[in-house]
This record gives C-alpha cells, structure tokens and sequence, in this order.
C-alpha cells in the first residue's frame, strides 16, 4: 500500500511560508509573517505570537492587527492565560489544547469562553539548545488534520532557526591577559594619573559692556513711552524714555490756582493793614501761605522736568522689549536700561559653584560664542564676586567678569556662549576624581 502524496499547491504554500520566513529583515516582520501568513493553510479565528523573556511570555502579534492597543481587556487577560498556557507545553512537541479536556483556573476559563474558540494549537519555537524563543498559538475550532500537521514541522523548524538567528548575541573572543599584563595596565594607568594637566571649567556667559551706566526712574510713576529702540545708539543728551505726566499737570494746575488765591489774599490782608491794626498780625501768617504754596508748585515743576529722561552719556541702549514697559509703573530708583559703551567689550561669566575651580588672578578665559562657534575670543579675569548667588535659572553660581582681547567685530553686546575658564595646573587624577570625591563628602560628610 502506497503512501497517498501531498498536493502540489499544499507544498507551494509550505515552500511560500518558509521564503517569506527567510526573508524577513527583523524578529518584528518575522512575528508579522508567522502571525498573518498561515491562514490560507489553517483558517484560524486568530493568531497569536509570543517571545519567551524569561519566565513571561511577550505579545509580539497579532494577526490582523499592526499594533495592539497594551491596555485592551483582552490583552491585558491574555497576559495571565500566556502565563497558564506555557506551563502546559512541558517540551518542544506541537500540541492540540481542547477547551473540554482542560481545567483552567476561573478567570482564564471565563476569558477562553468569550474571546477564544474551542481549542488552541500550541506551537513551542526552540533554538538547537533545547531553549525555548517563543510560542505561537492558533485559535482553531478543530485540530489540522492529520495528513497537514507532519508538513508543518519543517515550517516550525524554519522559523525557529530564522528567530535563533535574530536573536543570536555576538560574543566577543579577545584574548585573557596574563597576571604581568595586569600588573603592567595598572602601572601604566597609575602613571597617567600623575599626569599634570590644566584645570578647567565651564560655565555661561555673555558679551557685555565695561563701560556701562544704568539708568533708573527718577521718580515714582507710569512709563508713558519708550523713545528709543533695543540696541540703538545714543548720544548724549538723548531723550530715553517718558514719564506719564497727566497727575503732575493736573497738580501743578491745582496748586497754581492756590499760589494766586494765598497772594490775593495776602495783597488784600496788606491794604487792609494801613487802616485795621488786627490785619497787621495776619501778614505773618499769609505771607508763609504763599511761600508754601510756591514751594510746592516749584517741587512739582522740578518733578515735570523730571519726567523727560535724558542719556547722560554716548553709547547703546540695552533693555529687553518696549512693550515689557510701557503702561508700566515703576518706583524712584528702579532700573529701566543701560547705556553702554560697545567699544570695551568684557565677558559676564556665571560659574556653578559645583564647577568652581581655585582661579589664580588674571587667569586666562576662552569664550566659544554659540553665533561664531569657531572664533573663539580670548580674555582674562578682571574681578570675581566673594559670595554666590541664585541667577534666574535657579543656580547658585559666582559671577565674574573677564576681558575682551584685542577688537574683535563679533564680540556684540548681547551674545551668549559658553566660556572655558583655566585654573592651576593638577595631576590627571585629582582632576578626573575631583567631582565624585567632593559628591562623596557632600553624602558621607568625611
């Protein structure tokens, strides 16, 4: 009795399973093909790919869908049923699972009855170790038949050796050094650590002026409008910016009706007094009236001048925006500008006081512009600040002021960078240690 063949078109679609196995590019697309490909052979409801992490099974697949949503009801349930599943598959033996022959705990049976058909086809993927990768399950009403099922371990055999493939960690084979070549490494990495090298840090900075005047309200009241613009130059004399002067007017109005209504009275007490003695004694008194209200209409018009704000020297004016004033109001003596001078350039530095280094006076200083990263301006320290203070970032960090050499054309007021500062000579070690070592004693407190 002859062993009946297979049919040509089941061993073209086996033959299509394997190629497109062996022309995946990625575990992914592997898990993609093994999910999606098999349906023309076995007609399953659905199915399903899992990767072995350990004692877990991780979904990779599903058939049907790109990208299962991780928190659905029903994947977060099939995590627990994977867990179930993988202790019924001992070895690495395809298996039929019935519902009916199978006592699975309650909340897994309640789950298998809403989203699964009758019975699972369990297929274990093992690398040539006997080390599971993953699982495949086919959700099926009906066990394949018998003469498809011994077909289909070649297929199994394929994606296996495709996974173990994707999967296979290089190993590195260097060779072991021997007990002198350690010692030797260590000398050698000792005596680079008594290297000496040059101390230094990094902090922010920006271009400014050393020359530079601030210019404050000389009284309280309302920015009215700003009369120059960001950056523009100046010259001396230059109207700044307005006071709103609507109050002061309307007192200087007030207290002008006030001087002419105490100096009639003081014309009409003084005529009286040549021929009434009592009006004599009333001179004293109206005649200070008049003094007092002429003083403070003198104080107001002094305040009116005062409302006109003047450069008091050439230069550029530096500030934010002239929106972030106008319709402001501000106090006697509150900054509104600067009028610097951009012929002396100097670099305002803002060193963390994590990163702070011994600086020896006059130390040198690099400043890495982030608008010309490859022109470097080159300065030294001219003063350091003896305490620390929170900048705007909320770091606690020194502030210091450093030179500008020669005349560069891009050291403009106003550019940031960042400024490498070059402190004593140290060996490699202290230098490369200092950090951790001072962590160390910040959390231990030796």
């Amino acid at each position: 009795m002859t062993d009946r063949l297979p049919h040509p078109q089941l061993l073209l679609a086996l033959a299509a399973l394997r190629d497109r196995a062996l022309a995946a590019d990625s575990l992914n697309a592997l898990a993609f093909s093994m999910a999606n490909d098999g349906y023309a052979l076995l007609r399953y409801h659905q199915a399903l790919v899992f990767a072995q992490r350990g004692a877990d099974l991780e979904l990779l697949c599903v058939s049907g869908l790109a990208r299962p949503s991780e928190d659905s009801p029903y994947l977060v349930w099939l995590r627990r049923a994977s867990r179930w599943l993988a202790q019924q598959l001992p070895d690495a033996r395809p298996r039929w699972l019935p519902r009916d022959e199978l006592e699975p705990p309650a909340d897994i049976a309640e789950g298998w009855a809403e989203w699964w058909p009758s019975g699972l086809w369990c297929v274990p993927l093992h690398d040539r170790d006997g080390q599971r990768l993953g699982l495949v399950l086919f959700l099926l009403d009906a066990s394949p038949a018998d003469e498809v099922a011994p077909l289909l371990d070649g297929v199994w055999q394929t994606w296996a050796h495709c996974w173990a493939a994707f999967g296979k960690r290089r190993r590195l084979l260097g060779w072991r050094p021997g007990k002198r070549q350690v010692l030797l490494a260590l000398a050698v990495a000792a005596a680079l650590l008594l290297v000496p090298v040059r101390q230094t840090a990094l902090a922010p900075a920006e271009i400014v002026s050393r020359q530079a005047l601030i210019v404050s309200s000389p009284i309280d009241g309302v920015i009215q409008r700003m009369e120059v613009r960001p950056n523009q130059a100046v010259e001396e004399g230059t109207l700044l910016f307005t006071l709103d002067e609507t109050t002061l007017k309307s007192r200087a109005e007030v207290l002008g009706k006030e001087v002419a209504v105490a100096d009639a009275e003081l014309m009409a007490a003084s005529q009286r007094a040549f021929d009434n003695p009592q009006s004599k004694s009333e001179l004293t008194l109206l005649n200070g009236r008049v003094l007092q209200r002429r003083a403070e209409l003198a104080a107001v018009q002094a305040q009116l001048r005062r409302t006109r704000v003047l450069s008091p020297r050439a230069g550029v004016a530096v500030y934010s925006d002239p929106n972030d004033w106008i319709g402001k109001p501000v106090v006697t003596g509150e900054r509104i500008l600067q009028v610097a001078d951009p012929a002396q350039p100097a670099m305002l530095i803002k060193l963390p006081v994590a990163d702070a280094i011994a600086l020896d006076p006059g130390a040198e200083v690099t400043l890495f512009l982030t608008a010309y990263p490859l022109s470097p301006l080159k300065g030294k320290v001219l003063e350091t600040s003896y305490q620390a203070h929170a900048s705007e970032e909320g770091v606690v960090a020194y502030r210091l002021l450093a030179s500008v050499e020669g005349q560069p054309e891009h050291a403009r007021l106003g550019l940031h960078g960042t400024a490498k500062l070059y402190g004593e000579r140290v060996v490699l070690g202290y230098y490369l240690l200092r950090r951790p070592f001072a962590a160390l004693r910040a959390w231990t407190g030796l």
